[in-house]
């Protein structure tokens, strides 16, 4: 029986609440570390490269409290409001992604000014190697919009190829791996759900925050992950969702980057963790 753990996008408060979710379902008896194919698109890379690296996720859930407490990022950015309104106002006129529209979008991100590529990829705290369970961190090129999924055979290191797969446009820099530059996974795919199929998996776990029909991001990724799970089930897989709920969404507000939210975030991922682990544990095990 093979299995797909699927973690999207979702900025500083989708990690915390993602982090959560997995912490939830961990106390609940559901260990998803155990996944033969991890996937992660920006905040979901981070918590993929976590779990695919062994870390206990009482512990992420530590870090995120304790990064909290400090009411640091820990990421220098710089805030480029003209980048910014172009490249989400743009983002706004899509209800679907295509490869030019892609390329579009990640085309913008070169035009911001968003401080030095060097200070974002440091700020990441995972190392050059990858972990030994298969991980796949999902960006985007610069130049041609085409996605790129990184792997520990792909010769980049951990560290990088996650902070390309969050760098989002407008807010955060480019990151230059083998001679080119990559933005955001997101910008494809919140969730790029559809390179499960790569294990030909029986059941894929989905952990996502988006799925409603509000402009921009939220409306783009809620239709690619409505294709992808699509895809996912004709081809036989059995799939599941968590979503951010409207709790949750109630408790945060709608700035998925304000960094005061994480904790609510983490709060309300647990509790949602915790409420679905008899059911999701079930069908994890293949019961």
């Amino acid at each position: 029986m093979k299995r797909a753990l699927v973690l999207g996008a979702g900025g500083a408060v989708g990690l915390a609440w993602e982090c959560g979710v997995i912490g939830g379902l961990y106390d609940g008896g559901v260990d998803v570390r155990d996944a033969d194919l991890i996937i992660g698109t920006s905040a979901g890379a981070v918590a993929g490269a976590h779990l695919a690296s062994g870390v206990d996720p009482r512990d992420v859930e530590a870090r995120h409290r304790d990064a909290v407490a400090r009411t640091r990022s820990g990421h220098p950015a710089r805030r480029d409001v003209k980048a910014m309104q172009a490249v989400f106002g743009l983002w706004a006129t899509f209800d679907e992604m295509t490869l030019d529209r892609q390329r579009q979008i990640a085309a913008l991100a070169l035009t911001a000014d968003t401080g030095p590529e060097d200070a974002w990829v440091r700020g990441f705290e995972f190392g050059e190697g990858w972990p030994a369970r298969p991980l796949l961190v999902t960006a985007v090129s610069c130049e041609t919009g085409a996605l790129r999924v990184f792997d520990r055979d792909a010769g980049v290191p951990l560290r990088r190829a996650v902070a390309a797969s969050c760098a989002v446009p407008g807010i955060f820099p480019p990151v230059m791996i083998g001679g080119e530059r990559y933005t955001d996974g997101v910008v494809r795919s919140g969730t790029s759900a559809d390179l499960a199929q790569m294990i030909d998996p029986d059941m894929a776990l989905i952990v996502s925050v988006f799925g409603t029909s509000r402009p921009g991001i939220n409306r783009t990724s809620a239709h690619a992950l409505a294709r992808e799970m699509a895809a996912l089930e004709a081809a036989g897989t059995s799939v599941r969702l968590v979503r951010f709920d409207e709790a949750a969404q109630a408790a945060i507000g709608e700035n998925m980057m304000d960094v005061a939210a994480r904790l609510p975030a983490l709060e309300a991922g647990h509790a949602h963790g915790a409420a679905v682990a008899a059911t999701i544990g079930a069908w994890w095990r293949g019961h």
